[in-house]
């Protein structure tokens, strides 16, 4: 049923979660505005009745174009919200971090869903809540919450990460989903990624996502050199960023012919080259694990990958294993278990089917209808 009400949606890179939302909204409000600067379309079209309105693209690199675009984009969404759209409902996910304090200087009706929480998350770069930087942010996000309408987020540990500046009773949990909604893995026989790397008959650790000063992908590297010996078991990070070039300097150094890096993957190798992994690693820096769950995670459930996370203890990631028995967790101080798990694994096909069971069954939990469960939430609540 139509609500005749209208609703504008801010995220400056849109990828499938953002076009999920959209569309969900869309069956239930009469107009739906997404303001954002590029739509990365992964398996979902964005409904055609969802207005776009296009502003400056998002950058992740270099740190100065990164944040003139923040800037920009901040500064085009208050005007259009304040001129163009001044009769509209608000509803904020993910770039640029800070756009959500927006509502401190607008009128409407205004409501966030938060995955990774600011300032909380800088202090992967050395920046401590004594920052001035942190403490105005910490200061204007008690302000802003209590203002806000709704607060969703994605997970309990967030959830409690957040309760430093907004009452408990006002925060809603929803889970958020996998790119795959089915399980789509390639075989081993039939995949053109294994058959490129000729891999066949290897047990491969797999890293896949950015690299950046804050990923700790180095972690990868470390396990590779604890595990050399074991020629079954091939290492392989996947993506880009400013580590690169650093990452593979140590692995020559280290002379670790079982790790190898690889470029970015298109849209079409994806699947193939997320379903060549035998184990996934997911790696989130202690200092803020707690704030923050990459997308991967789901990924590697929706396709019955056994997944390794490198995280505290104190991390929605250790939460899943707990509860799912999907994989393990270790910190980062407790790499040589985390190598005899790997190993272990690596040795037994039955804990491999086992774990690969029980991604499956926790990917039951992580579908595309929980965009759908946010907006009845939003309505509802």
């Amino acid at each position: 049923m139509n609500t005749k009400r209208k609703i504008v949606i801010l995220n400056q890179a849109t990828n499938y979660l953002t076009i999920g939302y959209a569309n969900a909204f869309k069956k239930k409000f009469d107009e739906v505005v997404l303001i954002t600067g590029s739509i990365h379309t992964q398996g979902e079209q964005l409904n055609k009745d969802v207005l776009v309105y296009k502003i400056n693209r998002w950058y992740e690199t270099p740190a100065r174009k990164k944040t003139m675009s923040y800037l920009a984009a901040l500064w085009k969404m208050w005007w259009l919200l304040a001129f163009k759209y001044r009769k509209h409902e608000v509803f904020f996910i993910s770039v640029p971090p800070m756009a959500y304090l927006l509502n401190l200087l607008l009128p409407h009706k205004f409501s966030m869903l938060i995955w990774d929480v600011y300032p909380d998350i800088l202090k992967i770069t050395g920046m401590t809540e004594k920052h001035l930087l942190c403490r105005i942010w910490a200061y204007l996000n008690k302000i802003s919450f209590k203002k806000a309408d709704k607060i969703f987020t994605i997970g309990t540990k967030i959830s409690e990460l957040l309760e430093q500046y907004v009452q408990t009773e006002k925060i809603i949990i929803q889970p958020i989903w996998s790119i795959f909604q089915e399980n789509l893995r390639v075989d081993v026989a039939s995949n053109p990624f294994v058959k490129k790397y000729q891999h066949e008959g290897k047990f491969i650790v797999q890293y896949s996502g950015n690299i950046g000063l804050t990923h700790k992908v180095e972690l990868m590297i470390k396990l590779a050199e604890l595990l050399k010996d074991q020629k079954s078991i091939i290492f392989q990070i996947i993506g880009r960023g400013v580590q690169v070039p650093y990452l593979k300097k140590l692995v020559e150094k280290k002379k670790l012919p079982n790790c190898m890096l690889l470029p970015f993957q298109s849209d079409e190798m994806f699947l193939y080259s997320l379903s060549a992994a035998d184990l996934g690693v997911v790696i989130l820096d202690e200092k803020t694990a707690k704030g923050s769950v990459p997308s991967k995670s789901y990924n590697l459930m929706s396709l019955g990958i056994p997944s390794l996370y490198l995280a505290s203890t104190d991390s929605e990631l250790n939460n899943y294993v707990q509860k799912f028995r999907h994989g393990k967790c270790f910190q980062e101080r407790n790499l040589e278990e985390a190598a005899k798990f790997i190993h272990q694994l690596a040795m037994s096909s039955e804990c491999q089917k086992s774990y690969s069971e029980n991604a499956l069954q926790a990917a039951q939990n992580f579908k595309r209808g929980n965009a759908d469960k946010l907006v009845d939430k939003y309505l509802s609540c």
